[in-house]
């Protein structure tokens, strides 16, 4: 069982600041901007690679909450950027597919 399924279960705290039926979002402990809030699936899914044609749906609503969340944190005029990392070499440090949601300041390219 990943951290994030212990989040979705309430089984360790987490500072969420958006839910449906399908979707999490709640703020990173690590941040690296003002505003950095992940983004999951309920549904446990790896990572976006082992996603399938069934998993369109969801990965639409993921999109979805991403834009949801900037509105509420007041960073969607400004700008954002949305981030996955997938696989071990993609930087991905949890089993669970994760949507970062990064702002609140000026965002360089490509990041450090």
């Amino acid at each position: 069982m990943t951290i994030f399924q212990k989040i979705i279960d309430r089984e360790i705290p987490a500072d969420i600041v958006y839910e449906t039926d399908d979707v999490l979002a709640f703020r990173d402990i690590q941040p690296v901007a003002p505003v950095h809030v992940l983004v999951i699936p309920k549904r446990p899914l790896v990572r976006l690679a082992a996603a399938s044609a069934e998993d369109e749906t969801l990965l639409g609503k993921l999109m979805t909450a991403c834009r949801i969340v900037a509105e509420q944190q007041g960073i969607a005029e400004a700008g954002y950027r949305v981030v996955t990392n997938n696989g071990d070499w993609g930087g991905q440090s949890v089993d669970h597919l994760h949507l970062h949601v990064i702002g609140g300041r000026q965002l360089t390219w490509p990041p450090g």
